[in-house]
């Protein structure tokens, strides 16, 4: 059975994710679960996520999840904007809740962060020589 939809395709915070997830090197896009999703071999990026509350679930649908390091999580987990998404979260994922107040240069800083967590060393290579 295939996953609804998660997500308005006129969002303009979905295109701008969108925008800065592929102008990475190899990147590109795929419906995951509902969510859009940024990959190279490996997902480095989803669209919304979930957290659990009580037993259900609840929509965070214009966040960032993203795979920082280790460090970088603990410390994003800090901040009040941030959520260990359902079912990603205890892999190290993090969620990031976007609005009108975003810092758009910190969003493509942790998009960056997570491709090189998942991407091969070709790729790293490429974003490197830009």
């Amino acid at each position: 059975m295939a996953h609804p939809l998660m997500f308005d395709e006129s969002d303009p915070l979905l295109h701008r994710i969108r925008d800065l997830a592929l102008d990475l090197p190899g990147a590109r896009e795929k419906v995951s679960h509902g969510h859009p999703a940024f990959f190279t071999t490996k997902v480095f990026a989803y669209y919304g996520g979930t957290i659990a509350v009580d037993g259900e679930h609840v929509s965070h649908t214009q966040s960032l999840v993203i795979h920082p390091d280790a460090d970088e999580a603990r410390a994003l987990l800090q901040d009040p904007r941030c959520y260990r998404p359902a079912y990603l979260g205890p892999s190290g994922w993090v969620g990031l809740d976007l609005d009108e107040e975003t810092n758009w240069d910190e969003v493509a800083e942790l998009l960056e962060t997570s491709f090189r967590e998942t991407a091969g060393r070709r790729l790293i290579a490429q974003l490197d020589a830009r």
